[in-house]
């Protein structure tokens, strides 16, 4: 597996998203849950059961858990990054990691595929990068910090 084919996860994150897919998976066995829906309903519910333990094998295949990222304050997944938009004054603080995984600690996670994590993935501190927002407007972003997660 390469680094590209992994995700970073807490190990609170992994043990919830474990205990979901099992949970999945019993319900599957059981076929509770659906029994609830007529028809298409069922059978559209089903579809999205499958779809959901598809997405999780694949997720807990790829993660790397707990394992901290060096404190060498290059942003990667498993960092907590603070930053600076634009020229303002305040920063931002969040973890770099996958979403579905986030911690349960209040901290705001955004994934390393979404565009300021793309942006952000590689720099280094102080440095300054840009990315495009969905609505097509350029943002610039200054990594001010980036350490391990250390769990909150």
């Amino acid at each position: 597996m390469t680094d590209s084919d992994t995700v970073w996860l807490t190990a609170e994150a992994f043990d919830r998203l474990r205990h979901e897919l099992a949970e999945l998976r019993r319900q599957g066995d059981c076929g509770s849950g659906a029994e609830a829906f007529d028809g298409d309903d069922r059978a559209l519910h089903t579809s999205r059961v499958r779809s959901r333990v598809r997405e999780l094998e694949a997720l807990l295949h790829r993660a790397v858990v707990g394992e901290a990222p060096p404190d060498d304050g290059v942003a990667e997944p498993g960092m907590v990054l603070t930053v600076r938009f634009d020229d303002d004054e305040a920063t931002e603080t969040f973890l770099l990691g996958v979403r579905d995984g986030a911690g349960g600690d209040g901290l705001e996670t955004y994934s390393p595929d979404s565009p300021l994590g793309r942006a952000l993935t590689g720099a280094v501190q102080g440095e300054e990068r840009t990315y495009t927002v969905p609505s097509g407007r350029t943002v610039r972003v200054r990594l001010v910090r980036a350490v391990p997660y250390a769990g909150r």
